[in-house]
């Protein structure tokens, strides 16, 4: 792997992939779309990355209800799985993650009960995955919604708005 200079908006010496590996993550694949539409857009310095699911490579796909048949501690580990295929995603479209400059936005669907009120304590899954991954630059905004059901019954979906490195 080639030596990397990362950058952040505060400063710190930062590569994203030292940090992955600390963690034991290896990068997927991207995945493919489910349907007609691209899994990012860049526009200019903003990369738009389209919802991701918790598929895991092996093509497990992690559903229900959360709050009934998934736990939040699932659904937490599921929306960490699912920050690391945004990761994927973010690797395909830019070639180097240490083009991040921050995270701007994430916005997290939770498949839930109507009576679930623990959203942000499951997405903080990706949220926390993303400040182990970029540091300071990982910190974001964020809005954690519930809501009655997600393509293929899934239990979290989370898309991202990414600001890059001139």
């Amino acid at each position: 792997m080639p030596t990397r200079t990362a950058h952040s908006t505060t400063g710190e010496d930062i590569d994203p992939y030292e940090r992955l590996e600390a963690l034991g993550i290896q990068l997927p694949d991207a995945p493919p779309p489910i349907a007609n539409f691209v899994t990012h857009v860049q526009e200019g310095n903003v990369l738009y990355l389209s919802g991701q699911g918790p598929l895991e490579t092996d093509g497990t796909l992690y559903k229900g209800k959360v709050g009934s048949a998934v736990s939040v501690e699932e659904a937490y580990g599921h929306a960490r799985l699912t920050g690391i295929n945004l990761l994927a995603v973010m690797h395909h479209a830019l070639g180097d993650l240490n083009r991040v400059k921050r995270i701007v936005k994430l916005l997290g669907m939770v498949n839930a009960e109507p009576e679930f009120d623990e959203h942000p304590r499951v997405i903080n899954g990706c949220s926390d995955l993303f400040i182990e991954v970029f540091g300071s630059a990982g910190h974001h905004a964020r809005s954690a919604v519930g809501v009655g059901s997600l393509p293929n019954n899934i239990s979290v979906e989370i898309e991202a708005i990414v600001a890059l490195h001139e």
